[in-house]
């Protein structure tokens, strides 16, 4: 018998069952390997330079940002959230809470503020539950019917789960991130803040880190930057562009908005230099059924590549197809996986019993399933060494991820399972609750949402859209003793100002909002 070596098929007969199985799990890995490092190198490359922008910047222009706070069930995180908001001194902020038929008091606890600059809309059934894309579109009806007297262009839309943390100065880097008049919409990067108390929310925070470090910034300099859920600004005027109602019913919203943008004459940014913290998911059932929600809405994103066929160019129409891809790459990779584990095992329980066979074959095997991870360990240290963690531990953790990344394998098929059989419905993540006063994160360089973690996704099937009605909003006025269920008071709001005023007037309570953690 021939001594195998680590980049040789094991010597089976070529004609048996596990010979063919062995060679479709050998070449097929080593070839999806091969073309994911190469993508990877290339993004490296790539995304350590600036990207360039060629129109004007305004640097002086006065914005209006307001933040949409999609929220279904948020009281325990929504009170903290919306404090941390107000804590930022600029006038030109407003916050827009959106209850989308919360059973519990969500919408009376964002009404607790105590701000002008914070409305809180609420919808109710059976206009309400229909979706994030929909209680953003309505909420975004009421920005537009209020800003008669400010371009639209120098209006800005955010977007927030219930439970994001901005660091302190995001507000001033979104300022400085729109100053290019030719950017649409701007990606903070985002960052797990329970990371510290929970291994599986560590490897979240890793993903998300790897995610940012590598692929969004090198998506600058192509120009195919993708949209999250969580901190997504976006121009007005951008998504005016879009339509009137520019979020679409797709499982995964922000990807659809950010590819379709991406296929515009706006500039999708990513924007380093600020982050959102967030709540990981710290119990497996709960991530496996969120991930399987993003990756459906992946799956729904195939209708776009037509579009972005013919829209975009160059190396940015590469990246957006690869992107739509991902997911059916995903599902491939997990056959393939699955042959090359039978395969390695396979082997390793023939050299115990036979001793016959080169052990040099596991130096090979590693360097292919572990190789990558010791540059994800290096970034990731990078990043997260000013929290104090060594390399050593970076690494071990790099490996812990590899294992991490093989969930697609199990949540990506389950996801093919109710598309195929029509299940859209989706099950909210439930948050931990937060103390008043929480601690801020320390500022971090950011990390985007992941696209396997890569979040994609295209309209429902239309027979499975209730027909679209105008929302029902009730801006609330202070802290109302109204339980669940209760009327709460309706008074009229004022409406968003000209910028160029905003020092002087501010705007009162208003926002229609979807809840979030699920829907990135």
């Amino acid at each position: 018998m021939r001594t195998q070596t680590p980049f040789m098929p094991m010597d089976f007969d070529s004609s048996s069952p596990l010979g063919i199985l062995d060679r479709i799990g050998w070449w097929g890995a080593l070839g999806m390997i091969a073309v994911a490092l190469a993508y990877t190198f290339f993004m490296l490359i790539v995304s350590r330079g600036a990207p360039r922008h060629g129109g004007p910047s305004q640097p002086d222009a006065p914005l209006l940002i307001v933040i949409l706070m999609p929220c279904l069930n948020e009281a325990a995180v929504i009170g903290a959230s919306v404090r941390r908001l107000i804590s930022i001194p600029d006038p030109g902020l407003r916050i827009m809470v959106i209850d989308d038929g919360s059973d519990d008091d969500t919408a009376q606890v964002a009404a607790q503020a105590g701000d002008e600059r914070v409305e809180v809309v609420r919808r109710r059934p059976p206009h309400a539950r229909l979706g994030k894309g929909e209680a953003l579109n309505d909420a975004l009806s009421i920005v537009r019917s209020r800003c008669t007297t400010a371009s639209s262009s120098r209006v800005v839309v955010g977007v927030m789960d219930a439970d994001g943390r901005l660091d302190p100065h995001a507000i001033e880097e979104v300022r400085r991130a729109f100053a290019p008049q030719e950017v649409g919409a701007v990606q903070m990067g985002v960052r797990i803040n329970n990371r510290f108390g929970s291994l599986l929310a560590r490897m979240q925070d890793m993903e998300f880190v790897i995610f940012t470090e590598v692929f969004q910034r090198g998506r600058r300099r192509v120009h195919s930057v993708g949209m999250g859920g969580n901190a997504q600004f976006v121009r007005l005027s951008a998504l005016d562009a879009l339509g009137p109602r520019p979020w679409t019913r797709s499982l995964t919203e922000d990807f659809d908005l950010g590819i379709r943008l991406n296929a515009t004459s706006w500039t999708n940014e990513f924007w380093p230099a600020a982050s959102v913290h967030q709540q990981g998911v710290t119990n497996m059932r709960r991530l496996m059924r969120q991930r399987t929600r993003w990756f459906q809405g992946n799956l729904q994103a195939l209708h776009l590549l037509r579009s972005v066929a013919r829209e975009q160019r160059g190396l940015g129409r590469a990246d957006t197809l690869w992107q739509i891809l991902t997911p059916y790459l995903l599902l491939t990779g997990s056959l393939l996986t699955l042959s090359f584990l039978i395969t390695m095992v396979t082997a390793g329980v023939a050299a115990v019993l036979r001793w016959e066979q080169s052990w040099i074959w596991l130096v090979g095997a590693y360097v292919i399933a572990f190789g990558p991870a010791l540059i994800y360990a290096w970034i990731y240290w990078r990043i997260e060494r000013r929290e104090g963690l060594n390399l050593l531990k970076a690494v071990g953790y790099a490996h812990l991820f590899v294992l991490y990344g093989l969930l697609p394998s199990l949540y990506g098929w389950r996801a093919v399972a109710r598309e195929l059989t029509g299940r859209t419905g989706w099950a909210k993540t439930a948050r931990e609750a937060e103390p008043a006063q929480g601690k801020q994160t320390a500022p971090s360089r950011p990390a985007a949402g992941p696209n396997g973690s890569a979040s994609a996704g295209s309209p429902l099937p239309s027979k499975q859209r209730p027909p679209s009605a105008p929302a029902r909003t009730e801006p609330l006025t202070a802290p109302q003793a109204a339980g669940p269920g209760s009327a709460v008071p309706a008074v009229p709001a004022r409406p968003l100002l000209n910028p160029t005023a905003m020092i002087v007037r501010r705007p009162r309570r208003t926002s229609s909002n979807l809840t979030n953690e699920e829907m990135r």
